[in-house]
């Protein structure tokens, strides 16, 4: 009989594990470390989750290849993470932290930037190519798929010929500055939804509003 037991909460313990693992989300913000990136276009990532926990008070804490936050919203946990590898080994965070917290994949949000599309114009997509992007490449090649959620925030192509690294790599302007809050606030609304409705729901609900 206790052999029984015993045997039924393993299997209750296995089972539970995958429960909570079902209910962990890791959204993760490509972004470049310091204080020279800092509010750059290609920062993005970073800038959205920094946005994010100061609405939640929460704080990051520097930790293994990044720095982390974590919250607790309708049941769901939140982990925030912002790759401390640089944005072009940004895969290797991205699968420490999937593995550390057993994230199933469908769980992983990414946010980055994008050329292709107007100054805050936002593409959520369930999975799609790289397109040009260095920290969504090596994403790629560590974890050999492209089968995961990204938010992509347009930032425009406002640049000359040859300017491209200069222009990404450069301050956000004054008026991009003025509409940024009401970017980010809906950002973090996606964030939230993606966690409690999934993807496919998420993209219905905002990729069908005016951005």
């Amino acid at each position: 009989m206790k052999l029984w037991i015993i045997i039924k909460n393993i299997f209750r313990k296995d089972k539970n594990t995958e429960t909570d693992s079902m209910k962990k989300y890791l959204i993760v913000g490509l972004g470049n470390i310091g204080e020279k990136y800092k509010n750059t276009r290609h920062n993005i990532g970073f800038k959205i989750l920094d946005y994010l926990a100061s609405k939640k008070e929460i704080i990051f804490e520097t930790q293994k290849l990044g720095d982390v936050a974590k919250f607790r919203f309708k049941g769901r946990s939140f982990i925030l993470l912002k790759p401390s590898t640089y944005m072009n080994l940004s895969g290797k965070a991205v699968k420490y932290w999937m593995t550390k917290e057993k994230i199933p994949l469908e769980n992983m949000l990414i946010l980055c930037d994008d050329l292709n599309i107007p100054y805050g114009s936002l593409r959520l997509k369930p999975k799609g190519s790289a397109g040009g992007h260095n920290g969504l490449k090596d994403i790629n090649n560590v974890l050999q798929t492209q089968q995961y959620a990204r938010l992509r925030f347009g930032v425009g192509n406002k640049f000359s010929k040859g300017r491209q690294v200069d222009y990404v790599l450069g301050k956000w302007n004054n008026a991009e500055l003025d509409e940024m809050e009401e970017k980010l606030n809906k950002i973090a609304e996606i964030i939230k939804s993606f966690g409690l409705i999934g993807v496919a729901k998420t993209m219905n609900t905002f990729n069908s509003k005016k951005n």
